[in-house]
């Protein structure tokens, strides 16, 4: 395999990307001049060794002073009372530029697909069980709130979640809501507004 054939299938590996769409980053990069192919390397380098995953709620954030959790989860005024479920770090990020919500957050990495039994791993399902306990034990946990964009996988989703996380709700005085009408069918949390996100929060049940 060529040096172009191998680093095109490098960029396959990108959510979304085919193989044209591989080749043409590749052709892209070869008539750029080596400096900005320099900087690349180096950035990439830089993000991981600078960027770290909070084991709490899993978001990726720069740890310059060998923090264990990100600053929501340290942050002694973040409300540890509720408990927000997104599904990537784009989504938590955009919910959290609307600053309509205050409490804990936790990304699931995933949806769950509708077409089989079987739970992949990038889904966070075991991890958020242990840290639904350890958030109750801990703090207190009143309520939590499904945040999933609103199409078929997002609400199958919402479904599941509910049925793992029934004998946590039972055993305790937990509360579990999903985003209410705020959202539009179809709609992904990742490129809604911040008017959008403040009447799904508004409106969730």
């Amino acid at each position: 395999m060529n040096p172009i054939e191998k680093l095109a299938q490098q960029f396959k590996e990108f959510p979304g990307i085919g193989e044209r769409q591989a080749k043409r980053f590749v052709y892209f990069l070869l008539h750029k001049n080596p400096s900005y192919v320099d900087d690349l390397g180096k950035a990439i380098l830089e993000i991981k060794n600078t960027i770290h995953q909070c084991p709490s709620c899993f978001l990726f954030f720069q740890n310059d002073n060998n923090e264990r959790l990100c600053e929501n989860c340290r942050d002694p005024k973040t409300d540890k009372t509720s408990l927000l479920i997104v599904e990537k770090d784009a989504d938590l990020e955009n919910i959290k530029r609307s600053k309509n919500y205050k409490g804990m957050y936790f990304i699931l990495g995933g949806l769950v697909p509708i077409v089989t039994k079987e739970t992949p791993n990038y889904v966070r399902t075991k991890e958020l069980v242990k840290n639904v306990e350890n958030q109750i034990k801990q703090h207190n946990l009143k309520e939590i709130i499904i945040a999933l964009s609103l199409n078929p996988q997002g609400e199958h989703t919402d479904m599941y979640l509910r049925e793992l996380l029934a004998p946590l709700q039972k055993s305790s005085e937990l509360t579990i809501v999903s985003l209410g009408r705020g959202l539009s069918t179809g709609t992904e949390l990742e490129y809604s507004d911040s008017e959008t996100i403040k009447n799904a929060l508004k409106n969730r049940a």
